[in-house]
């Protein structure tokens, strides 16, 4: 008897460890290696800024914060493809990943800092610091096979961003918010705002995400700050007392790409039907309701397939809906997202999903109430 309660007792604790995954944070220092990024008036390297601070402030955090895990993308002078960084987030599960980079501009009298998120809105304004942080991709070998023919100088390629899926903004917004404040509030920055641009390693990443920008390299003052050990420290603390208002000790990991939970939008806030744009509705030929297909109840619930995501609101006549059927989409705090089916069962919307993934490698299955 006594053995079988070792036993027993044994396998508890093993799945109580097994299951017990920590809140993890990834800092991801900018640029490394034979990437140098941008270098200041006196020779400063961007690339030694963001390592100095990523340390410092991965050292606090675990200081601080014992119970969750903070783990580096980088921590000594090594260069890391943009996808790898993205690969590291979500191999770890990843709640919250955050980019420590260094500003610069021709213009020597710039200066602030600003966090940004991914996202499209004035995508054009913000095209130029999209470009220059994506261009490093252009330093790996066929960078055009690993990033499916995207060009950073190309902008073109930056139409691919509107139809991003990014449930994660209203959290990335959040702790942008709070460590911008924290700069401008606390330390007296120049305040160049909270901003939205497309970054590959912020779009690949599956968890809230920002990208700091410190401060601005190419200023002879900005650059002094930064290089200092008073500098490091206040910018390091800054980012921490922003990361200890917004962390919630009971937060989930983050779901990998490819990998989210069926019901992960089940408390989303919704309207009361799928709606459709008034578009799609004068061309959707009418249907007799006897020719209707059965769909279950709005009182039991259905399962779908979320397609797409974003701050456009697109006519289901759009060239990327081409052989798609029972299109719907919801709009939450200003993205609209797009839906497909409307199915009984949680296995019945599995298989739709296997059907159009070709189509929509990050589609995934959600259930609406």
């Amino acid at each position: 008897m006594a053995k079988k309660c070792l036993i027993s007792t044994f396998f508890v604790l093993l799945y109580t460890c097994l299951m017990a995954v920590p809140y993890t944070v990834v800092i991801d220092a900018g640029h490394g290696g034979k990437d140098g990024g941008a270098v200041g008036r006196n020779g400063v390297k961007e690339k030694d800024l963001n390592l100095d601070v990523s340390l410092r402030l991965a050292s606090k955090l675990r200081t601080q914060f014992p119970d969750i895990q903070v783990l580096l993308t980088r921590s000594t002078d090594v260069f890391l493809p943009l996808q790898q960084r993205a690969d590291f987030v979500n191999q770890h599960n990843a709640n919250l990943f955050i980019c420590i980079h260094t500003n610069a501009a021709d213009a020597r009298s710039a200066k602030g800092t600003e966090v940004y998120v991914l996202g499209t809105d004035r995508l054009e304004q913000n095209l130029d610091v999209a470009m220059r942080e994506n261009a490093v991709m252009k330093l790996e070998a066929d960078y055009q096979t690993t990033y499916h023919g995207f060009d950073p100088n190309s902008v073109e390629s930056y139409i691919m961003f509107e139809l991003m899926q990014n449930q994660y903004v209203d959290q990335s917004l959040q702790f942008a918010t709070l460590v911008q404040n924290q700069f401008v509030q606390t330390l007296h920055r120049d305040d160049r705002g909270v901003h939205q641009a497309a970054f590959w390693v912020l779009l690949k990443s599956a968890c809230p995400s920002v990208l700091v920008e410190m401060g601005f390299v190419s200023n002879a003052d900005e650059e002094k700050y930064l290089n200092s050990d008073q500098g490091k420290r206040e910018i390091t603390e800054s980012i921490f007392n922003a990361f200890c208002a917004y962390y919630k000790p009971t937060s989930t990991p983050s779901p990998v790409l490819g990998q989210k939970p069926a019901q992960v939008t089940e408390n989303q806030p919704v309207t009361a039907a799928p709606v459709v744009p008034e578009k799609a509705q004068e061309k959707a030929p009418e249907q007799a309701p006897e020719q209707a297909p059965e769909k279950p109840t709005l009182n039991q619930g259905y399962w779908c397939v979320q397609i797409l995501a974003g701050r456009t609101l697109l006519s289901f006549t759009d060239p990327c809906f081409k052989s798609l059927s029972d299109i719907s989409y919801r709009e939450v705090n200003g993205w609209y997202k797009y839906m497909v089916g409307h199915c009984a069962t949680k296995q019945e919307a599995a298989e739709l999903r296997n059907s159009i993934k070709d189509k929509f490698p990050d589609c995934f299955v959600v259930y609406y109430e």
